[in-house]
């Protein structure tokens, strides 16, 4: 992509512009798949006779340690099943704390409770919307066993300071990369300082599997659990794989800009009526632990689309970036705060946080030119309370008014300078609207 330059256009310009550009929307996700993806999809789908199991599930596995620096890498169906069998390989049980920081999702904290362990959440820096590594501190116990460090957006943690807090107390360090694959810090990738991570591979991240994760790890014996996990994991149902497979088509297809604006608004009209496989389960929403089907595999279809968008892995992330650029230096003009990465840190921005009077003001007025995000509208993203994930309201009051201001901008590969220059403009019309309505 070529570098993208935002300018201040006059009024009638932006008059002219926004007509040229009426018909695309850009959707939140998508734009790491292609045409050739959807027909490898196909053909699985049409020949199924490796929908499940074969040799592209340890293709992806090599490839995926191989992009993060480790030796050894373990597909699940999703991340949190990944970040519950590390957890239990940690021997991570009853009676046990791990801290976490908010706003997550409420999977995270479900897959620490489902252990037996409890846990302890530490509240944000406004800055980059990651863990207060002094406030963590402060929250060790006797029982504390390890740190959950999110990088959130996929604006990599100071993990200096987080590689020193844990040392010094004997916690271990896992990190959660479900929004950052391809972040850097001081020159390696995020995921290759702790002692394990897991990435998501979830519709909304920076590859799309539709659903799936990973568990990295440079440790043998901690490998060696969690692959005997992975390995007592049942295989998903050829049903349940072929949806996946086929939602990624369709998801194709829906995203694209031009198509956007209506499929959006048959999507939002379904809601979670729609037959498509939804990424969180009423149950988890609850807090609750689902069926049987929650230890699942990644199914072998999975890992192959997963592998093709993870060969493409640099031209994403490096648009990501020059998306994100082009926020951060027209944004403060316009009268916002941007995020300020750690010096060492190199984002890989799955999406652009922005801190607004109103989203839902912001949301609608955009939505002529986008769909934009709301991670987070709770502190516990998805959970029909902040209960559900035993988090007590006021102990994070950082992240508590995040939830009640916060929306993301699309940063994926088919958003262009235009439609950056269509989106500030709306994020900026709005904020103008939300302050007179207080006023």
């Amino acid at each position: 992509m070529k570098q993208i330059v935002v300018e201040q256009a006059s009024d009638h310009k932006a008059s002219d512009h926004h007509q040229k550009v009426s018909t695309r929307r850009v959707a939140l996700i998508g734009g790491t798949t292609t045409f050739d993806d959807c027909l490898v999809a196909l053909r699985y789908l049409v020949n199924p006779r490796q929908l499940i199991d074969g040799s592209a599930i340890t293709k992806y596995e090599h490839a995926f340690a191989e992009q993060i620096g480790v030796r050894y890498a373990y597909s699940f169906c999703h991340g949190r099943v990944g970040l519950y069998g590390l957890l239990r390989g940690l021997g991570i049980g009853e009676g046990d704390e791990v801290l976490l920081q908010v706003p997550t999702h409420i999977v995270v904290p479900n897959a620490i409770r489902f252990t037996g362990a409890r846990p302890v959440y530490v509240d944000c820096q406004l800055d980059t919307y990651n863990m207060d590594i002094e406030q963590a501190e402060q929250r060790i116990t006797p029982r504390t066993k390890a740190l959950v460090l999110q990088h959130t957006f996929g604006i990599p943690v100071d993990l200096d300071a987080a590689l020193d807090l844990t040392r010094r107390h004997g916690l271990d360090l896992i990190e959660d990369c479900v929004h950052a694959l391809g972040a850097t810090y001081d020159g390696r990738q995020v995921g290759s300082f702790g002692r394990a991570a897991f990435f998501s591979t979830e519709e909304t991240k920076t590859i799309s599997t539709t659903m799936g994760g990973m568990v990295v790890t440079d440790d043998p014996e901690l490998a060696a659990r969690v692959q005997e996990f992975q390995q007592s994991c049942a295989r998903p149902s050829a049903w349940q794989a072929a949806s996946y497979v086929l939602k990624l088509v369709l998801y194709h297809w829906m995203t694209e800009p031009h198509v956007h604006q209506y499929t959006r608004a048959i999507y939002e009209f379904f809601g979670k009526r729609n037959p498509l496989p939804q990424p969180t389960t009423d149950e988890e929403t609850h807090g609750k632990r689902p069926g049987n089907y929650y230890e699942q595999r990644l199914s072998n279809a999975q890992a192959a689309l997963g592998l093709r968008q993870l060969r493409r892995l640099e031209t994403n992330v490096a648009h990501r970036r020059m998306t994100a650029m082009a926020y951060s230096m027209q944004l403060p003009k316009k009268g916002f705060e941007v995020p300020r990465p750690p010096a060492k840190a190199n984002p890989a921005y799955v999406r652009y946080p922005v801190w607004v009077k109103d989203p839902e003001v912001t949301k609608r007025v955009a939505t002529r030119h986008a769909t934009l995000g709301t991670w987070f509208s709770s502190v516990l993203e998805e959970s029909i309370s902040p209960a559900c994930g035993d988090y007590e309201m006021g102990s994070c009051p950082r992240a508590e008014e995040a939830a009640r201001h916060l929306i993301n901008l699309p940063t994926n590969p088919r958003v262009s300078a235009q439609d950056i220059e269509a989106i500030l403009s709306a994020v900026a019309r709005a904020e103008t609207m939300a302050k007179n309505q207080i006023s």
